[in-house]
């Protein structure tokens, strides 16, 4: 479980690194070289296509923040986890629940659902 943790959290930091070479970097080192992301808002894959849409969601909610406000419920090559978008300290303005799937140790898909979006 400390294994996932520290992998969702890793991921957490690719959404909130601003610096596009750094976050680069981040996407490989978390995310399979063919990986997925799907939720209500899109739908990429590769490194290029998450990077794109990471750096497109930081422009949309600039100065804002994600967290993890629990651990990661983990079971075989899957695990699930909440994840608040705001200002620390503040009630967030956006709330998310992610599946992830995991494949050697990196995330292979994510399956991201919203709860709580803005306005």
């Amino acid at each position: 479980m400390t294994d996932v943790r520290s992998l969702v959290e890793q991921y957490i930091a690719v959404w909130n690194e601003t610096d596009a070479g750094k976050r680069r970097a981040l996407v490989a080192d978390v995310f399979t070289a063919d990986a997925g992301y799907t939720d209500p808002l899109g739908a990429v894959t590769g490194h290029d296509g998450i990077d794109q849409f990471v750096a497109g969601a930081q422009q949309q909610f600039g100065g804002l923040t994600f967290s993890l406000p629990a651990d990661p419920d983990a079971h075989h090559d899957l695990a699930r986890f909440q994840w608040y978008l705001g200002t620390p300290g503040a009630e967030p303005v956006a709330i998310g629940f992610d599946v992830v799937e995991l494949e050697d140790g990196k995330i292979a898909k994510v399956h991201g659902f919203l709860d709580k979006l803005p306005g």
